[in-house]
């Protein structure tokens, strides 16, 4: 030890937590009559029902928005990969109140008001929270903005995508990602863009879709269980140099099981190459949590995906 290193000590209390920044949203949830409420949460851990931050956008009829956000104690451990994303420790949330007084205080509010996620997370996390605390997950009137963004900006899909980290870039949005009531405005200012850009109102904007042909589903290509790589489950992320539907061929032709979502049987996530993109994918984030919780995951690019699936030499 030299004289300048730091004397070693207890870890730090909660009153000794750093601050998290405040960005002005309000400490009580709005009263109102509003168009809709955008809702985002964060969590402790890899759980989905491990809430520990819950945010509202409340937009107003001229299209002001409201924004709320709360800190909850999840009642669970905090993995270090959430800790990193969101910046709440347990030291933030030791005096905040549990799940089941948060949803009794917004409850009012999400029952009179449509509501919209950006993805289906939001949703499920609130469904696992109440689950977990034995309350029977309310009624609610959930739509989805990554939904609403693909009909508005279809070009986005390969080039991008409709995560918010593209969105905040293609639509010039300000927000500080990975704090609820930040991210709970993004999805916000997406669906009023979405109506500006297709000049629809959020009424139609959140309607189910008539469709007047069904598109038949590509076959997901069979593993060959003699290949050298039999047992493994493979999801791809992000946008691949490949052509996802040949990359799923190669990655089968080794006897790689080809999956749509990163869960407990995932033993490989192939991540395009665009950092911003992959920094928002739910994929990628629920791999990190599964590698946290021990589940051996190999999180790797497409040039290691490609020299894993033929490895022959140039």
């Amino acid at each position: 030890m030299t004289p300048l290193d730091p004397l070693p000590g207890p870890p730090p209390k909660p009153q000794d937590t750093p601050r998290r920044r405040d960005f002005g949203h309000l400490g009580t949830p709005p009263e109102g009559d509003f168009r809709f409420v955008a809702l985002d949460v964060e969590t402790a851990c890899g759980d989905a029902g491990s809430i520990c931050q819950i945010g509202l956008a409340c937009v107003l009829p001229d299209n002001g928005i409201r924004t709320f956000s709360m800190l909850v104690n999840p009642g669970t451990r905090f993995d270090p990969f959430n800790i990193r994303l969101h910046g709440i420790g347990p030291g933030h949330v030791a005096d905040a109140p549990g799940f089941p007084q948060a949803l009794a205080l917004l409850l009012p509010l999400l029952r009179a008001h449509p509501l919209i996620q950006h993805s289906n997370f939001d949703r499920l996390a609130i469904q696992a929270a109440c689950r977990a605390h034995g309350i029977e997950p309310p009624a609610l009137r959930w739509s989805d903005s990554v939904a609403i963004a693909r009909r508005a900006w279809p070009e986005l899909k390969g080039n991008g995508g409709h995560g918010l980290a593209n969105l905040k870039w293609v639509l010039r949005l300000d927000f500080h990602h990975h704090d609820a009531g930040e991210d709970a405005r993004a999805a916000a200012l997406v669906v009023l863009h979405a109506e500006t850009r297709l000049a629809l109102p959020f009424e139609q904007l959140t309607a189910a879709r008539p469709t007047s042909r069904t598109r038949a589903a590509r076959p997901v290509p069979v593993a060959d269980p003699e290949g050298p790589l039999a047992g493994a489950v493979v999801v791809f992320t992000g946008t691949l140099g490949l052509p996802r539907d040949r990359a799923a061929e190669m990655a089968a032709r080794v006897g790689m099981e080809v999956a749509q979502g990163v869960t407990e049987r995932t033993t490989h996530l192939v991540v395009g190459p665009d950092p911003a993109t992959a920094l928002q994918s739910t994929k990628l984030r629920k791999a990190e949590q599964l590698r946290a919780a021990g589940y051996p995951i190999r999180i790797i690019d497409e040039s290691v995906f490609r020299a894993l699936v033929d490895p022959r030499p140039e």
